[in-house]
C-alpha cells in the first residue's frame, strides 16, 4: 500500500534546487513529487516497504537538509539552519573585507594596492571561501544531471583566479593579466545576492509563519481524582488527548480545537476566520486552536487535537497549494532545466566569435564569456510563480480563504460567472416560522398543537420550529405518529385526530403556497410557511459580483417560488430551481461549455458539482465532502470573501506574468549586453545578485494590494 510523506527541505534557494530533489525523487521510484524552493516543502508517495529515512539521507547527500518528523531532528535542524546562516553572514562578511580593496586599486593609485602579489593574497581566500560555498553545489548538480546556476559561477570565477594566476606566475608582465578583482566581486556579489534572497523569500511565507506561530506549545489539563478534588497540570499542546479539559485563561491562546464546558470569553478569532472583531463565545460554543482570550476565562472540552485540527489543517492546506505549480510554472520549469547548458553554450559562443571573428585579444573575450556566465540567472525564472503564490496563498490565508493548490489561483482569473446552490450558501440554513394561518382557531391553541407534534418529530423543520416557540406550552396528546414521508399524527383524549404535513398528502383543498398544514379529523384548521434566512452580506455580495462584471446563477433543489423570492431579492441573473444532483451536474456542464464557470455551494448533493467546475467554492459549515470536493474555502463562513478571493485569483495571475517576463526579459536582454561587452563581469554579478530580488519584492506587492 503507497503510503504518501510530507517533510521540509532547507537549503533550497532557486527552482533548480527544487528540480534537483524533484529528478531525485523520480529516480528513486517516488511517484506524485511536489517540491517547492520558496517554502522549502516537500511531498511524494512511496511504496509501502520504502525505507523513507534512506531517501532522507540522500536528499541531505545533495547538500541540503531534510527536517525529520522528531522532536531530536527538529531540534537539531533549527540549530543546523541558524548555525549553517551565521556561517553564510560570516563568510560573506570576510568575502567583503577582502574584495573592497582589491576593487579599490580601480579607482585609488596606491601602489601597495597595484602589486599583483597583494592582489593574489586578497584574492585567494575569497575564491577559496567561493570554493567552499559554491563548488558543492555545482559538482551534485552536474552529476544528476541539472547543472544551476553555482556551476556558471565557478567556472566564471575560476577562469578569472586561474587565467590571472597563470599571467603572474608565468609571464613578465603580469599588470596585463590581472582579473584578480574579477574573482572576488563574482563571489562577494553573489553571496550578497544569495543573502537578500534569503532576507526576502521569508517575507513570502510570513502569513505560514505566522500560522504556525498561533499553535500554542503548552496547556493546562484540568485533573479530577476519585474523590472529586481537582488540580492543573501544565503539559506540551500535543500530550492533551480528545475528552481532556484544558483551562484557558485571559491572555491565553486556546491550545486545541474543542467545546466550552464552563465560563464565558471574548475570542479574538482573525487569524482564522480574517473577522478583525473579538467574537463572544458562550458555554457549548465551538472554539478552534490558536484563537486568543481577549477576556474572561474558559474550560474548553478537546475535541479534535494534533494534525487534525483547524489549524493545522489549514497550515497543511495552504502548504500542499504552494506545492502545486500552475501550467506557467511548469514552462519555466523545463526552461530552467535546460537554462544553464544554453547559458555555457552561449558563453563559449561569446569567447569563440569575439576572439577568432571579431579580433578581439583573449583578455576581453574572456572576460565578455565570464560576464554571459555570471550576468545570466536560472533562479529567477524558477522563483518568479513560488514567489508570488506563496504571497497569494498567505494573503488569502489571512483573509480567512483556503486555496488548494497554486493552480487554483490561475482558474480563478478566468472565472466569467458564478453558480450559487440556494440554503445554506446564499442562505444560513438555519430555518424559521415566516407566517401563521388559522382557520377556526385561535393562533395560541394553533402554536400549542403544533408544537405537542413536532416535539416527537426528528425532521429539521421540527427542530426548527421548537426553537423558535421554546415558549409555547404544548398540549397534552395521548398518542403520536409519525408517517413516514407523509407527516405527523395525533389523536387527543376526545380522539380527534390531528394531522400535520404537506398540502400533498393532506388533500385538504385550503390555500396553496404553505410548507405545513394543520387538520383536524379532516377539516384545514391552519397553515405555516417556512423560510430559509439569507445571509446578512448575501446582497452585497452579488451587487460586488455584478459590479466586477461577473454573471450570477442560482441552481438549488428548492421550490421554484422560494428559489425565484430570493433571486429577486438578491438580483441573481438567472434561476433554476427543483434541480436534483444529476440535473445540477448537467446544467453547469452546460455553463462550463459556455465559459469558465464557479460554483458555491455547501451539501453533499453541491459535491459532484463542486468537483466539475472550473473553481469549486464552499463555506467553511459545509458537509465535509462538500469542502473535500471544493478548491477554496472560505473559511471565515462569509459569502463576502468571494469577491476577494476572485480578486486575489486575478493579481497573483498578473504578478506571476510580471515576474516571468521581468525574468525572461531581464536574461534576454542582459545575455547579449554581456557578450558585446558593455558590461563587465563585475557589474554582471551585482545585476544578477539583485533580480531575485527584485522578482520577490514584486511578489510582496501581492500581500498589501486593495482587494
Amino acid at each position: 500500500m503507497n503510503k504518501t510523506y510530507a517533510t521540509r527541505i532547507e537549503g533550497m534557494t532557486c527552482g533548480n534546487c527544487a528540480l534537483t530533489v524533484s529528478k531525485l525523487l523520480e529516480k528513486k521510484g517516488m511517484t506524485n513529487i511536489s517540491v517547492n524552493a520558496v517554502s522549502g516543502d516537500a511531498n511524494f508517495t512511496a511504496a509501502g516497504d520504502t525505507d523513507v529515512v534512506k531517501i532522507y539521507d540522500a536528499i541531505d547527500g545533495l547538500g541540503y537538509h531534510v527536517i525529520r518528523d522528531t522532536d531530536e531532528a527538529d531540534i537539531h535542524a533549527g540549530h543546523h539552519h541558524h548555525q549553517s546562516k551565521h556561517n553564510d553572514n560570516t563568510l560573506l562578511l570576510i568575502c567583503a573585507a577582502f574584495t573592497i580593496p582589491l576593487l579599490l586599486h580601480m579607482f585609488i593609485s596606491w601602489p601597495f594596492l597595484h602589486n599583483p602579489w597583494v592582489q593574489l593574497v586578497l584574492a585567494t581566500p575569497v575564491f577559496a571561501i567561493g570554493c567552499y560555498s559554491f563548488m558543492p553545489s555545482a559538482f551534485r548538480s552536474l552529476k544528476h544531471g541539472i547543472p544551476n546556476m553555482d556551476v556558471l559561477i565557478m567556472i566564471g570565477a575560476s577562469a578569472a583566479y586561474i587565467y590571472s594566476l597563470a599571467g603572474l606566475l608565468l609571464t613578465n608582465q603580469a599588470h596585463h593579466y590581472l582579473f584578480f578583482e574579477t574573482t572576488a566581486a563574482i563571489i562577494t556579489l553573489v553571496m550578497f545576492g544569495n543573502w537578500l534572497e534569503r532576507q526576502t523569500v521569508k517575507s513570502t511565507s510570513a502569513a505560514i509563519d505566522d500560522l504556525v506561530r498561533l499553535q500554542p506549545q503548552k496547556a493546562r489539563i484540568v485533573m479530577t481524582d476519585s474523590i472529586g478534588k481537582e488540580s492543573v497540570m501544565e503539559v506540551e499542546s500535543k500530550y492533551v488527548r480528545n475528552g481532556d479539559v484544558v483551562l484557558v485563561n485571559h491572555g491565553d491562546s486556546v491550545p486545541v480545537d474543542g467545546v466550552i464546558v464552563h465560563g464565558t470569553a471574548l475570542l479574538d478569532e482573525h487569524m482564522i476566520t480574517g473577522e478583525s472583531m473579538p467574537v463572544q463565545k458562550e458555554i457549548n460554543d465551538a472554539v478552534v486552536g490558536g484563537t486568543l482570550v481577549q477576556e474572561g476565562n474558559l474550560r474548553v472540552k478537546a475535541t479534535t487535537v494534533g494534525a487534525e485540527s483547524v489549524l493545522s489543517n489549514i497550515i497543511r492546506m495552504v502548504r500542499e497549494a504552494q506545492a502545486t505549480k500552475p501550467p506557467m510554472q511548469k514552462l519555466a520549469d523545463k526552461i530552467s532545466a535546460i537554462f544553464v547548458p544554453a547559458v555555457l553554450g552561449i558563453a563559449l559562443i561569446t569567447f569563440l566569435i569575439n576572439y577568432f571573428a571579431v579580433s578581439i585579444d583573449f583578455e576581453q573575450s574572456m572576460m565578455r564569456a565570464i560576464a554571459v556566465m555570471v550576468i545570466s540567472c536560472p533562479c529567477a525564472m524558477g522563483l518568479a510563480t513560488p514567489a508570488a503564490v506563496a504571497v497569494g496563498l498567505g494573503r488569502a490565508a489571512r483573509n480567512g480563504i483556503l486555496v488548494k493548490g497554486g493552480d487554483t489561483l490561475e482558474r480563478m482569473k478566468t472565472v466569467k460567472q458564478i453558480v450559487f446552490d440556494k440554503t445554506g450558501t446564499l442562505t444560513t440554513g438555519q430555518l424559521q416560522v415566516e407566517q401563521v394561518v388559522t382557520n377556526g382557531i385561535d393562533e395560541n391553541n394553533f402554536r400549542s398543537v403544533v408544537v405537542a407534534i413536532e416535539q416527537r418529530s426528528s425532521h429539521p423543520i421540527a427542530k426548527s420550529i421548537i426553537a423558535q416557540w421554546k415558549n409555547v406550552h404544548p398540549v397534552s396528546f395521548p398518542t403520536i405518529e409519525e408517517i413516514k414521508g407523509k407527516g405527523m399524527q395525533a389523536t387527543d383524549e376526545n380522539g380527534d385526530v390531528w394531522q400535520l404535513g404537506s398540502e400533498r398528502w393532506l388533500g385538504t383543498g385550503a390555500p396553496s403556497g404553505h410548507d405545513l398544514y394543520l387538520v383536524k379529523n379532516g377539516h384545514y384548521t391552519g397553515a405555516l410557511s417556512i423560510s430559509d434566512t439569507l445571509r446578512d452580506d448575501a446582497k452585497e455580495t452579488i451587487e460586488t459580483l455584478h459590479r466586477h462584471g461577473y454573471k450570477t446563477i442560482l441552481l438549488s433543489g428548492d421550490k421554484k417560488d422560494k428559489c425565484e423570492k430570493i433571486a429577486a431579492a438578491l438580483g441573481i441573473d438567472e434561476v433554476y430551481s427543483e434541480q436534483s444532483p444529476e440535473q445540477k451536474n448537467n446544467r453547469l456542464e452546460s455553463y462550463i461549455k459556455s465559459a469558465p464557470t464557479a460554483m458555491v455551494g455547501d451539501g453533499i448533493n453541491d459535491a459532484p458539482a463542486l468537483a466539475k467546475a472550473t473553481v469549486g467554492i464552499s463555506l467553511s459549515d459545509a458537509t465535509h465532502i462538500a469542502m473535500q470536493s471544493a478548491n477554496v474555502i472560505l473559511s471565515n463562513n462569509k459569502l463576502s470573501s468571494l469577491p476577494k478571493a476572485l480578486r486575489l485569483g486575478i493579481y497573483t495571475d498578473q504578478t506571476i506574468r510580471q515576474n516571468l517576463f521581468l525574468a525572461f526579459f531581464y536574461n534576454i536582454c542582459a545575455i547579449p549586453i554581456a557578450a558585446v561587452g558593455l558590461l563587465s563581469p563585475t557589474w554582471g554579478a551585482g545585476l544578477m545578485a539583485v533580480s531575485d530580488v527584485v522578482l520577490i519584492l514584486n511578489s510582496l506587492r501581492l500581500g498589501i494590494r486593495r482587494l
